[in-house]
């Protein structure tokens, strides 16, 4: 199963390119059977613009988690405890095999709303490709179409 993540742009490039290979989270999507996670630049990229294989997820304090991720985490420490400023339990995606799109997708065309998300959508698989779905909700305008296949 393929997820929607949102992350900053500068993130999403130092995923692509290979510097940052931990995404951190407060929380984690429910769903064990997530292998890879396909990348949201927010704004001013606004664009669907690559995926990566989920290489295991670390659950830790905050500290032993630094302590473990640091030299792969894209991230100061500063800002990596003030994200985790009062949390007990922080989580580690680890990145493997990041894949930059050759022609980042709209997000409208892709999940048939414009909003990012803010927190994760489900992918399903489909015949070779992924098609990203997101649930109806009426507070949102519909795009143009309601799915793209992502090659």
């Amino acid at each position: 199963m393929k997820i929607l993540l949102s992350i900053k742009p500068e993130y999403a490039e130092k995923i692509l390119n290979g510097t940052k290979r931990f995404e951190y989270r407060r929380a984690l999507y429910r769903n064990k059977d997530v292998r890879s996670v396909v990348l949201y630049a927010t704004k001013p990229v606004g664009k669907v613009v690559g995926e990566f294989e989920v290489g295991g997820v670390i659950a830790d304090n905050p500290e032993s988690l630094w302590t473990s991720t640091k030299k792969h985490s894209g991230i100061t420490k500063q800002f990596f405890m003030s994200y985790f400023e009062n949390r007990r339990t922080a989580f580690a995606i680890k990145v493997t095999n990041p894949t930059r799109y050759d022609e980042p997708l709209s997000l409208c065309d892709l999940v048939g709303t414009s909003p990012a998300p803010q927190s994760s959508h489900r992918a399903n698989a489909r015949r070779g490709g992924v098609s990203v779905r997101s649930p109806v909700d009426t507070r949102r305008a519909p795009c143009r179409s309601r799915t793209q296949r992502i090659a």
